[in-house]
This record gives C-alpha cells, sequence and structure tokens, in this order.
C-alpha cells in the first residue's frame, strides 16, 4: 500500500514514544522505508536499537558526533512525508517559534515535504491556552495536526491529550497518500491580498489585509488538483503549492487581471480586500508638507465581484467574502443576493484574533440555496479546508 514512499518518523520524549515502535512496524510491513530521528529525551523511554531493528535504518539522534554528521537538509528532501509521533509540548512550542536546538528541530525547520504530527500530553497541558495557540501556529504553516485520544493518561487522569493509536495514524498516512483531489480537471480563480491605491510615487491609501486566507484556499485548491490562477495584492507571502499567479498592485489591475481571467475558470473565489475608493487624481511628484490640512479626493473603484456576478457563465461557481464590524450576517446574505454569488464567506472584526494580519480567523458561509454553516476558530490552513470543502459539496448537491 505504501510501497516506495519515504517517511521519516520523529520521536520526541514522552511515555507514548513505545507507541512509535508499532507505527514503525506498521509502516515498514507496507512498503514504506522509514527512517527514525529521536530526540535525547526520547532515548530515555524507548532504545533507538529498538527503532533501528525495526526499521532496517540506522537511528539519528545528534547532529554530529567526532566521526559523524547528520545532515537534516538532505533528511528533509529525503521523505515523502515527515511524522512526528509522539510530538510532545517541550516540541510543539520549539517548532511554532522556530527554534532549532536538536537534529529533529533541524530537520523540521529544512523539510520540504509536508509533515504530520500526533501529539502527546495530560490533559491539562493539553487544554492550556499556549498549547492552544502553539497548535494553532503550526497548523497555519500547513503542517496536518492529528487529533489526541481520549482516554487514561500516564498521570492516572482519565481525560483528553493521548496520543492517537498507531492503526489510527497508520491510516492517516494512508489517506495521506491516496488522497482524493476532488479538483482534478477544475480551473480555479482567486483573488488574495490588499490593494494599494497611489498618493503621490510615496504614498497610497491601503489596508490591513496580508492575503494569508486568499493565498490559504489558493494552496488547498491546489491540493485538490486544481489549475489554479492567484491574482495577488501586494504582500510578501507567497502559495506554497504549484500555480499561476498574477501581481497586481491598484483595485484598477486587479479589476482587470479578474475580469480578463474568469471566464475561462469553473470556479471564482474573490478575498481580495479591494479599496472601495481611490484617489482621484494622484500627484506626479512627491507632495511636500506645507499647508496645515491636505485634501484628497476620493473616486468610488469598480466592484470585481458585482461585474463578474454579472458577467458569471452558466455552471460557474463564484465566492465572495464579506468583511462585516456590524449587522454581519444581515449585510453578508445582502451581499449574496445582489451580487449574484453562489456563496459568502463572512467574519467579523469583533471576533477576538480573526481577520486581517492573524492567523486564525472564524468564519459562516451562506450559500443561495438558503445553507448555513458556522465553524469556530481555527487556524487559516484550516479555514481554507472547509471554505474549499463547502464549495465542493455544494457543487456535488
Amino acid at each position: 500500500m505504501l510501497g516506495g514512499k519515504k517517511i521519516l518518523l520523529a520521536v520526541t520524549g514522552s511515555i507514548a514514544a513505545y507507541k512509535a515502535l508499532l507505527l514503525t512496524r506498521l509502516l515498514v510491513s507496507s512498503g514504506a522505508e522509514v527512517k527514525v530521528i529521536m530526540t535525547k529525551a526520547a532515548t530515555e523511554f524507548v532504545s533507538a536499537l529498538s527503532f533501528s531493528t525495526l526499521s532496517k535504518n540506522e537511528v539519528l539522534t545528534e547532529l554530529s558526533s567526532e566521526s559523524n554528521w547528520a545532515n537534516h537538509v538532505m533528511l528533509g528532501r529525503w521523505a515523502d512525508l515527515m511524522i512526528v509521533a509522539p510530538l510532545s509540548a517541550n516540541t510543539l512550542a520549539k517548532m511554532a517559534n522556530g527554534h532549532c536546538d536538536n537534529l529533529l528541530l533541524a530537520v523540521y525547520l529544512s523539510a520540504t515535504c509536508p509533515v504530520m504530527v500526533a501529539p502527546a500530553m495530560d490533559e491539562d497541558m493539553w487544554l492550556h491556552p499556549s498549547i492552544k495557540d502553539n497548535i494553532l501556529r503550526i497548523q497555519s504553516f500547513g503542517n496536518r495536526v492529528l487529533p489526541v485520544g481520549d482516554g487514561e493518561l500516564a498521570s492516572g487522569l482519565v481525560g483528553k491529550g493521548r496520543m492517537a493509536e498507531p492503526g489510527d495514524i497508520f491510516s492517516y498516512v494512508e489517506d495521506f497518500f491516496v488522497k482524493k483531489q476532488s479538483l482534478n480537471g477544475k480551473k480555479v480563480l482567486v483573488s488574495a491580498g490588499p490593494t494599494y491605491e497611489p498618493i503621490d510615487p510615496v504614498r497610497f491609501i491601503g489596508n490591513r489585509s496580508s492575503g494569508k486566507m486568499g493565498i490559504a484556499i489558493a494552496d488547498e485548491m491546489a491540493a485538490q488538483g486544481a489549475s489554479v490562477t492567484l491574482v495577488l495584492g501586494p504582500t510578501a507571502i507567497r502559495p506554497q503549492n504549484s500555480m499561476k499567479i498574477i501581481d497586481v498592485e491598484t483595485a484598477a489591475e486587479m479589476y482587470e487581471a479578474c475580469i480578463h481571467n474568469a471566464t475561462e475558470n469553473d470556479i471564482v473565489v474573490m478575498c481580495a480586500a479591494v479599496a472601495d475608493y481611490c484617489i482621484e487624481d494622484p500627484a506626479a511628484q512627491k507632495i511636500k508638507k506645507k499647508d496645515d490640512e491636505l485634501v484628497l479626493n476620493l473616486t468610488k473603484t469598480r466592484d470585481i465581484l458585482k461585474e463578474l456576478g454579472i458577467k458569471k457563465s452558466v455552471g460557474q461557481f463564484l465566492c465572495g467574502f464579506a468583511l462585516e464590524t456590524n449587522d454581519g450576517e444581515q449585510n453578508a446574505i445582502e451581499k449574496l443576493q445582489k451580487k449574484n454569488l453562489d456563496m459568502i464567506v463572512l467574519n467579523t472584526l469583533s471576533d477576538e484574533a480573526t481577520g486581517f494580519g492573524y492567523d486564525t480567523n472564524k468564519i459562516t458561509i451562506f450559500d443561495r440555496k438558503q445553507g448555513k454553516q458556522s465553524f469556530p476558530n481555527k487556524s487559516k490552513a484550516e479555514v481554507a479546508k472547509d471554505i474549499v470543502t463547502a464549495i465542493i459539496n455544494f457543487q456535488n448537491a
């Protein structure tokens, strides 16, 4: 089933490390080539010899010794998948903050393959706010976090925090490698990021959008097999997956790029935070500070979403976004209807740690069939999966 797959299993210091032995056996028996790296703390729970015997490969624990240097860059490039199981609270915190004080972390930071983690800790630790924040943070990096189990813990308590069972982790790995790509053959257009409207050659009017949400959606669309075109406003963030990127700066440039490319796409998702107004007559030279007041005349920009709704072809799916500060549900539904959308995603600035600049978001999805789905606060990578799943389910209904 996993014949030819290269899997890097990273084991951290936890009583659950013994389960990683069983996972190693399952992976090897399924035809995968497994290499194991361990933290020093992990070797205090399970011996490296046990892992080397099961994996039939040398187990690495140190970046270097007197006679050897572990090439962490090549290890991270060798693997098709890196699994951290168990993931301790200590290693989680280091992964979330880019620390690099052992071989495991060096490999993680240089890995070009996807990373899957199976947390293991006591319930009180698992429920601590700092753990929740760190989980969301590593999810925002694109890491796949497996659910913890519920049962007897090493402390003697009963609750959440148990590492997923080896058989369950193995099933997740199988699903990962045979993942159904529901959007194979589909063409998707996504807009993301802010727009900058020039005042003069130096200054501009803009907004706080980072582009993270739209880029996450484009990445998830590509992961589902779609051919993606991303119209991207000014941001330093770039997508992880391969796609066509059209860089724009102003609302006018984004309008032209979206209208020009929309007709050839099956799905259009307009996530960009486009300026509603721009400077009527930008100065050709830098405006000097002379008077006590500076009056700027603003003119309305063209409504990209409305125009796409007018031009929408039969069978084309159009999704918009609504960022509201009040009367969110009413405004979102009105926008859905007025602009001929199939779906709209609502988020509000009143929700904590959501919206512009954050790695997390809390959304509600409305569709033209009067469907409504509300989701808790999640990493934007997870939110993107929810949005793409909702689009796929709507089209298949």
